[in-house]
């Protein structure tokens, strides 16, 4: 853990990052943040001059963990092949340098003092959190099918937002539900904004699970501009969700020559030809999986070989099933 009296510019410089290194993290998040190259610098300035750790309280509901392990496994660096992964990355040390004071997974208490923990959190950094909710939250019997050291996930995460600068609703079970919410839905589960109404400051950020570049690059547009990025009407920021996968697909050449993959394994699969008629969800579904990309920045599912699920698209578990039936022909 990082000192709390020093900048994330020093610690940078005392866990051996480059001036170099540090500015390809920048200009990565400038990518990602869709902003032109001269605000690469102002990143930069913000980033290195940030002194204060930021405070996370992270609350975990009806949930499989997914997006906290996206969390734990933050790409180290942008250009992984010609770097040495045993050292820490600009990512891994910007989200080591955040003040994670409340998550039940990693956190060390347990019972009543993990329950402290979290009081004391809110009460130190009242109105200065950020507050990440990750798993929907049942609203049946008073919200009683999920309940925390005797309290609801509803009335925690009531009490929580309600303290919060900011409410990140990770995953798209934290966005509208997710499986949980699926039909028959028996514990009425739904997303943050809809078991919060009004809550302040909301940012949605759904993908199952979501990609932590995305909550970085979050963070470090917060850090360096004091606000949100932009909100499409869904409270999803654009720079992430404001096209959809298929236009910018590499297979996209393929779909409009009409070249479709039609069995698994065929020459048209190995050639990489588009996945359209195997059920790939990409015309529907609005996210930059395909220029972050996963697993260190080295592929994501369509380039691998699968169809895009829609895991970030609305309802997706009622509406897009089942995985491997196609979309109806575009007019």
């Amino acid at each position: 853990m990082s000192d709390k009296s020093e900048t994330f510019g020093e610690y940078l410089q005392g866990n051996g990052v480059s001036r170099r290194d540090f500015l390809k993290f920048c200009g990565m998040m400038a990518a990602t943040l869709a902003l032109p190259t001269r605000y690469v610098e102002t990143i930069a300035n913000a980033l290195a001059s940030a002194g204060a750790r930021l405070p996370i309280i992270w609350l975990e509901f009806q949930d499989c963990t997914g997006d906290s392990e996206s969390f734990l496994r933050a790409a180290p660096r942008s250009d992984p092949l010609q770097s040495n992964l045993t050292d820490p990355g600009v990512t891994d040390l910007l989200l080591d340098f955040l003040s994670l004071d409340y998550h039940e997974t990693v956190m060390t208490p347990a019972g009543a003092a993990a329950e402290k923990s979290l009081a004391d959190a809110m009460a130190k950094y009242a109105g200065q959190y950020i507050c990440v909710i990750e798993g929907s939250i049942p609203t049946a019997q008073n919200g009683a099918f999920c309940t925390i050291h005797g309290h609801t996930a509803l009335s925690i995460a009531r009490q929580v937002t309600a303290k919060a600068k900011a409410t990140v609703a990770l995953g798209t079970c934290a966005w509208d539900g997710g499986l949980a919410a699926a039909a028959p839905n028996p514990t009425k589960a739904v997303g943050v904004k809809q078991a919060v109404p009004g809550v302040q400051n909301l940012i949605n950020l759904p993908g199952c699970p979501s990609n932590v570049v995305n909550l970085v690059a979050t963070l470090v547009y917060y850090i360096t501009f004091k606000t949100l990025p932009d909100l499409d009407s869904e409270r999803r920021p654009l720079y992430a969700y404001g096209s959809v996968i298929h236009e910018t697909c590499e297979r996209h050449p393929h779909y409009l020559a009409k070249e479709f993959v039609q069995n698994w394994g065929d020459d048209a699969h190995r050639q990489g030809w588009c996945l359209f008629k195997m059920g790939c969800k990409g015309p529907v579904t609005r996210t930059n999986c395909n220029q972050v990309k996963w697993i260190d920045g080295t592929s994501w599912p369509v380039q691998a070989g699968h169809g895009c699920v829609g895991c970030a698209a609305a309802n997706f578990w009622d509406d897009l099933t089942p995985i491997y039936k196609s979309l109806p022909p575009e007019s």
